[in-house]
């Protein structure tokens, strides 16, 4: 029955779906759920986000509840070993702050690193706050056994650090669009060299996650209640190649020349991280 799901983006509400999906299905997932920014409630620069087929308008209570139940059963269809990369934002209302450490900490999930997406422009340009031009992406892991650590990244991936500079994928007819860099450097990095694994996004809206996949020679499972979003999606896996050269950009990132082992064997310098140097970019094979 789980086959049905598989290389498919379905119109259907994300937490009914995951319920049919069986337990340890899935090895990796990307996902940037709505908000819950009100709507209406924007501010003066983006005074109204409207998601199609979806509101953003519920009490924070239900809302948080909502994202742990989610995030639960992803808990359940991803592999002992796998990872959920859950990108959101810190949100203000009335002078409240709403942190997503709020409800992660009450999933099962262990949190393995919290990411700072530098997406290089503000939402919002009144002066209530130093300008908010950052997200957060939080790597969520399955422990496989009491192993809480997980296996290492290779250095090629490890060296692009904790903060990523990057700006939200513009001509998008989603409201918040996370770039096709964001998923694709999620997947090559943990899955590696691992073809045929699978990559789900529960809220997938126009298809990102589910094209990096597709680039990188993965499945995927896409869930969207909206038909408008669904509908582009699938479109845009149709033409994935066009984006190719995109995912390539991305991929050139991932090179080192010595790793900390090679370089400690030499005797050479293993201290504080110094990317130009040893970790400097070379031309990289394209994908295609």
């Amino acid at each position: 029955m789980a086959k049905k799901f598989v290389d498919k983006v379905v119109c259907r509400d994300t937490l009914k779906t995951l319920k049919q999906l069986p337990d340890n299905f899935i090895d990796i997932g990307v996902t940037s759920p709505p908000y819950n920014k009100k709507e209406n409630n924007k501010g003066w620069l983006v005074n109204k986000v409207m998601y199609s087929g979806a509101t953003d308008n519920l009490p924070e209570r239900v809302y948080q509840n909502i994202q742990v139940k989610v995030l639960n059963e992803l808990y359940r269809v991803i592999k002992e070993g796998g990872s959920f990369f859950y990108n959101h934002k810190i949100r203000w209302e009335r002078g409240k702050l709403f942190h997503p450490m709020d409800w992660l900490r009450k999933t099962k999930w262990t949190i393995k690193q919290e990411i700072i997406w530098d997406r290089k422009i503000a939402a919002n340009i009144r002066g209530w706050r130093f300008w908010q031009v950052e997200e957060r992406i939080y790597w969520l892991y399955k422990p496989k056994g009491n192993n809480l650590i997980g296996k290492e990244l290779k250095s090629k991936h490890a060296l692009l650090s904790s903060i990523w500079r990057f700006s939200p994928e513009n001509n998008n007819p989603h409201p918040a669009p996370f770039p096709l860099t964001l998923p694709l450097r999620v997947i090559y990095s943990v899955l590696d060299d691992k073809k045929n694994g699978i990559v789900i996004d529960p809220y997938c809206g126009n298809g990102t996650t589910l094209v990096a996949a597709k680039i990188l020679g993965q499945h995927y499972i896409g869930i969207d209640i909206s038909k408008d979003y669904v509908k582009y999606a699938r479109e845009r896996i149709k033409n994935y190649k066009q984006e190719i050269s995109k995912a390539n950009e991305e991929m050139s990132k991932h090179i080192v020349r010595k790793t900390f082992k090679e370089r400690k064997k030499n005797g050479e310098f293993v201290g504080r991280h110094r990317r130009g140097t040893d970790y400097q970019g070379v031309n990289q094979p394209s994908l295609f």
